[in-house]
């Protein structure tokens, strides 16, 4: 059984489909683990969906998810660059919307860690910690943390801004986490398409800006092997 986990998707459902050739995926002998964002802002949310569920795949909720899941909900509010109208006007929506939900916020092995964004580098148990969680909850601060994270300090402590970096003490969070917690376990995570592929002692960052017309990533486990296709063309300019 390998363990195949594939940087941010966000609707890109043809680069989906050529990763899953690249690496010659079985769903008979192969587990399939998105780390969050499948959908948005990419052309085919709708049918991204509909495959990651025929194959069964686990994988992270990313904030882009929780999105969709709020505006499923009716709790959400609309943005500039959503592509999410198919998946929420589908007459499976209720099937794909169930699915999404059941996705957490993190998953964990011996070995891998897998989230979206990042882990506070105080939490020595992150399941402990996210899975009584409310993925929706728009003002729990340890949904923010996971799904949303790019710097922090050593006390988890996050900047008003990201961009352009900022100075000392912040620095990216895994740093912190890798510092404090050591390599046994690897992280995987996707949310920073701007820091791109990451390959550290205790970490593989697999966002390689797919939506932005850069490239797809698959990371697989069992073989620390990486391995990646283009993007088709570039499906959006907002970053």
């Amino acid at each position: 059984m390998r363990r195949i986990f594939v940087g941010d998707i966000q609707g890109c459902r043809d680069e989906l489909e050529d990763v899953l050739a690249a690496v010659r995926f079985d769903p008979s002998s192969d587990e399939l683990h998105p780390v969050g964002d499948l959908v948005n802002r990419g052309p085919d949310s709708l049918g991204t969906l509909r495959l990651l569920r025929r194959l069964d795949a686990g994988g992270v909720l990313g904030n882009h998810d929780i999105h969709l899941l709020r505006l499923a909900d009716g709790i959400g509010t609309p943005r500039p660059g959503d592509t999410l109208d198919a998946v929420l006007a589908a007459p499976d929506r209720d099937e794909l919307i169930t699915w999404l939900r059941k996705r957490p916020l993190c998953r964990a092995w011996d070995d891998v860690v897998a989230v979206h964004a990042g882990l506070h580098p105080a939490w020595d148990d992150p399941i402990a910690v996210l899975a009584p969680l409310s993925p929706t909850d728009a003002d729990d601060e340890r949904v923010a943390f996971a799904t949303r994270v790019r710097y922090c300090d050593a006390k988890g402590r996050r900047p008003a801004r990201d961009y352009p970096a900022p100075g000392a003490p912040f620095a990216p969070w895994y740093e912190h986490w890798v510092a404090r917690h050591g390599t046994a376990r690897t992280v995987t995570w996707g949310h920073w398409a701007r820091n791109g592929l990451v390959r550290i002692p205790g970490g593989r960052g697999l966002d390689t800006g797919c939506v932005w017309g850069g490239q797809l990533t698959a990371w697989i486990a069992d073989e620390d092997r990486l391995v990646h296709v283009p993007a088709r063309r570039k499906y959006s300019t907002k970053d």
